[in-house]
């Protein structure tokens, strides 16, 4: 008995005997594609965040030609299209604040276009994100493909890290322990190769994330762009997509709640950036998971940290890489992981456990003997941060966990950087500075300008840390006592836009709280100040307009409201 070929969502568009029909076929067809590629076999969208304004994504035109050879072996038909790039390091006045959009022309062009799976190349920050986003809105079978950390920085001798050697290296050209000339020399040197940044990053976190979460073949995490295996991974990423359509394995059935715990645990472990917090829960909200702010806290509450990498730790990916990867970590915090959590294998996350191990153990600590025994994303609350606020323990200095100081406030970015060299600010090592006007509707975007640079006169006697309140982000390359994602953000109303210089902010991250030490009576009465309020963003047209009126806070991911919840892949209505 014949067995009835499937009718692919493809068909659509390629499988009409009509005028329409004529039309999808033929204009197909002025590229060179014979006429049984459209006969019904799987149609393979690959989504190409490629840019030579993305730097880490530079290289992904010759990644997705080896998608393309994996989905042609597998039986599929592959058609690459683009979308809106989003390089961290060149895009102004924050990639963040065009996550959304990218993620919205991903969701659309996947929706409007005759694809029945879907192949995401993802890289640079904002872009796993934002594609992992747009994705999960249409719920097709879909299989994320990162683009892989660069090489170790090398100067001098030395290992340097993307980003966090910028923010040491600046430090100390402003403490005069480097030269102008030797920092320069150092540019080349920390980007040596194709890729993201090398360091623990917010990159290389969200590129673990999509493992952590089932999203990606084994090993995608960790694996060099220069290396060749990065081009094999890709291959085999095109193979299995064509699988997945055939077995109907959709994001909907990998990113389960499970999947979320699992790669809040893995962020704990691995060290990972503040900004997956944001990143995931935005994710979760695409498919009506329901995944809190607290969650990072008690899902992650008692992993250890593993991982000793740069900007907690001493190495870089490469090193991470070949001390065992991802895998290795996973395998070390088995019993915390969910068992039945799916890959796009279809195949459970531990399946690929047994037969990983440490190979480093200077690089990845075993379970025994931990770089901390406690580790994960703090969310601290109180009267400064009703709806909450994060800080990496891990990045922090031990002694500044429980702090009280003396506010130095800044209502604004330009604010902050004309005074902070000035000798005559009222600053000491004990104060506490207060960066505001940097949330999504502030900026507008949530940029990284969180770590703040020290004041000069404190640099050169010798600070090195110093606790700092911001309602934006930061790199997460950047390392400090830095609390993140204060919500509601001052733009917003909240009481960061009433507190004052000379108010008392006290810290404490093993209670989980951040409190401004004023009656509340006295915080109500105030008023923001002029300067801050003429700083918050007011856009009249355009993205920007669109974005701050729509954009949630952070403790909700910092989508757009009205994006929240899927809206599947259906298009019942004809283009012609």
């Amino acid at each position: 008995m014949e067995t009835k070929k499937p009718v692919r969502r493809s068909q659509a568009w390629f499988g009409r005997n009509d005028r329409d029909g004529f039309v999808h076929r033929s204009w197909i067809k002025n590229q060179g594609y014979p006429h049984d590629l459209l006969d019904g076999r799987p149609v393979i969208g690959i989504c190409n965040t490629w840019s030579e304004l993305t730097p880490c994504n530079g290289h992904f035109r010759e990644l997705a030609e080896f998608v393309k050879r994996g989905v042609y072996e597998a039986g599929g038909f592959p058609l690459e299209f683009p979308v809106m790039s989003l390089g961290e390091t060149q895009l102004r006045p924050t990639a963040m604040l065009f996550r959304n959009l990218a993620s919205m022309d991903v969701e659309e062009s996947i929706r409007g276009n005759p694809i029945d799976g879907v192949v995401l190349l993802m890289g640079c920050d904002k872009t796993t994100p934002a594609l992992m986003m747009g994705a999960a809105s249409c719920d097709l079978p879909t299989i994320g493909l990162s683009g892989g950390p660069m090489l170790n920085g090398k100067f001098r001798g030395q290992d340097i890290g993307s980003g966090t050697g910028v923010w040491k290296m600046s430090e100390m050209v402003r403490a005069g322990e480097m030269t102008p000339a030797d920092f320069t020399a150092a540019e080349s040197c920390m980007h040596r190769s194709k890729g993201s940044c090398m360091t623990m990053g917010t990159a290389s976190t969200m590129a673990s994330m999509v493992e952590a979460l089932g999203m990606a073949l084994p090993e995608n995490a960790a694996i060099p762009a220069a290396d060749t295996r990065r081009n094999r991974l890709a291959q085999l990423t095109g193979r299995r997509i064509v699988e997945m359509v055939k077995e109907d394995l959709r994001m909907s059935k990998i990113l389960t709640r499970r999947a979320f715990e699992n790669a809040i645990r893995t962020n704990a472990a691995i060290g990972g950036s503040t900004n997956a917090v944001v990143h995931l829960l935005a994710i979760a909200g695409r498919l009506g998971i329901d995944l809190s702010l607290d969650d990072f806290d008690a899902v992650g509450a008692g992993v250890p940290l593993l991982v000793d990498l740069q900007p907690a730790g001493r190495h870089l990916m490469e090193d991470f890489h070949r001390a065992g990867g991802l895998l290795a970590v996973l395998r070390e915090v088995r019993d915390l992981l969910d068992p039945a959590a799916l890959t796009v294998t279809g195949r459970p996350l531990v399946d690929y456990l047994d037969s990983a191990r440490i190979w480093d153990e200077t690089v990845i600590r075993p379970r025994g003997d931990p770089l901390q025994a406690d580790a994960g994303i703090a969310v601290l609350r109180g009267s400064l941060a009703p709806a909450g606020a994060v800080i990496k323990p891990a990045a922090a200095s031990p002694e500044l966990l429980r702090h009280r100081g003396r506010a130095v406030v800044f209502d604004s970015i330009e604010d902050f950087h004309a005074r902070i060299d000035d000798p005559g600010l009222e600053v000491d090592a004990g104060s506490v500075l207060v960066l505001r006007g940097c949330g999504p509707k502030g900026y507008p975007g949530m940029p990284e300008v969180a770590n703040l640079p020290l004041p000069a006169k404190l640099l050169e006697r010798g600070v090195r840390d110093m606790v700092r309140v911001c309602d934006g982000r930061m790199s997460g390359t950047a390392y400090g006592t830095v609390v993140l994602h204060v919500a509601p953000e001052a733009a917003a109303g909240g009481p960061l836009g009433l507190v004052r210089t000379g108010d008392v902010i006290e810290l404490d991250v093993a209670a989980r709280r951040l409190d401004v030490d004023i009656a509340p009576g006295e915080l109500r009465r105030r008023e923001p100040p002029a300067a801050a309020v003429a700083g918050y963003a007011a856009p009249a047209r355009g993205w920007e307009r669109l974005y701050v009126d729509h954009v949630l806070q952070a403790d909700r991911g910092a989508d757009l409201d009205f994006l929240v919840g899927a809206s599947g892949h259906q298009v019942t209505r004809d283009s012609h």
